[in-house]
């Protein structure tokens, strides 16, 4: 029984039967009357002590006042956009430097790259490099741009290489100083970068991305390698690198002004890429019409620049890269040279261990040979 109703019961009969005792004292005093009084109070005392012990068999009610809340509201949050970072520019930086710019318009045709529905690949780091005006022909935004072609080609090279690297893996980057593939790709475990790029513009875009928190990968490392160095060769030794392992090189968006500069690139690479290591990148195509006039006799010209080298080189058409994407390209818009190279030679320091070796094997037998003449 609840509580309130056994209150409420409880105090009617008690008024009831104070009524009556009164009633019987001052009313009537005959023994009729007060035998029936007396049955009628001892009926209600009954129904009293019933309900007495009813409430305190009864199990626990308690009453809670419940405030009902309307459930939250689900926002839903719109899908994530990419932002147009503006670049910071530093005071070393000149906005007509004509290395900058090209750098800087790389770095937007990747991030118009990354806003695609369907990305070749995604660069999350492209939006800070962009400077606040680009200069960018419209055409190219309506076409599937070459540069990203050969961008996603030299990506899928370089992780293959590396993956099939036992130890540690070496890359060595030839950029433009923008490049953004030792923070945006996924580089096996124990892999060394060396960047060589334009060093002020590497700086100005090392800030930008350390401000938009980018971060090179657990376990790996990067150097910068200046390209006003004096020595190259050498800077890349000193930070480590070691010509009787495994490496992967890569060239894109670096600043060649004549053929030269470029022989001498090919000629380092080939005394310090071990037995075996790929080279892949892209070259600009007045490299070739400077040393020949007939655009058919590139390839030719190819094989026997890299083949003097201890390159085997293979020139890579974008028709066949661009085979699974539905976008438009047009052939005839792309100025540069895709290649991927195999050293065939021995790098200086495998030639050096080599000669050792063969040094101490030839000394171990004259010593065996001495050994075994017999004295006088």
């Amino acid at each position: 029984m609840p509580y309130y109703f056994l209150m409420q019961r409880l105090s009617q009969l008690f008024s009831f039967n104070i009524f009556c005792i009164s009633h019987i004292l001052f009313v009537h005093l005959n023994t009729i009357t007060l035998y029936i009084a007396i049955l009628f109070l001892t009926y209600n005392f009954i129904t009293i002590f019933e309900c007495f012990m009813g409430f305190l068999h009864a199990p626990a009610v308690a009453y809670i006042n419940i405030t009902i809340q309307p459930p939250p509201l689900r926002i839903c949050k719109p899908k994530k956009k990419t932002t147009f970072c503006v670049m910071k520019l530093n005071n070393n930086t000149n906005n007509n430097d004509p290395l900058f710019l090209s750098a800087s318009t790389s770095a937007f045709l990747r991030f118009h790259q990354t806003n695609q529905p369907e990305p070749l690949f995604v660069d999350p780091y492209a939006a800070c490099l962009v400077p606040p005006y680009p200069n960018i022909p419209e055409d190219t935004m309506h076409n599937l741009h070459p540069y990203c072609l050969a961008t996603k080609f030299i990506d899928d090279k370089l992780l293959g290489a590396a993956s099939h690297i036992d130890g540690v893996k070496q890359v060595v980057l030839f950029t433009d100083g923008m490049d953004t593939r030792p923070y945006r790709l996924r580089w096996p475990t124990s892999t060394i970068i060396f960047d060589i790029s334009s060093e002020r513009i590497f700086k100005t875009a090392a800030e930008n991305l350390k401000g938009v928190g980018a971060k090179i990968p657990k376990s790996c490392l990067l150097y910068h390698i200046p390209l006003e160095s004096s020595d190259t060769k050498q800077g890349l030794q000193f930070r480590g690198y070691n010509g009787s392992r495994p490496s992967v090189w890569a060239l894109q968006g670096f600043p060649m002004m004549t053929l030269a500069k470029f022989e001498d690139v090919l000629s380092m690479i080939s005394s310090l890429a071990m037995k075996g290591s790929f080279f892949v990148g892209e070259l600009p195509s007045w490299l070739s019409e400077a040393e020949i006039k007939i655009k058919s006799n590139t390839r030719q010209w190819m094989e026997k620049l890299f083949m003097s080298n201890g390159f085997r080189v293979e020139m890579i058409d974008l028709e066949g890269v661009v085979e699974c994407s539905q976008d438009e390209f047009a052939p005839g818009d792309y100025n540069n040279i895709l290649f991927v190279a195999e050293q065939l030679r021995f790098s200086d320091d495998q030639v050096r261990y080599l000669a050792l070796r063969s040094a101490w094997q030839s000394g171990a037998e004259i010593g065996q040979v001495a050994q075994q003449r017999p004295t006088a």
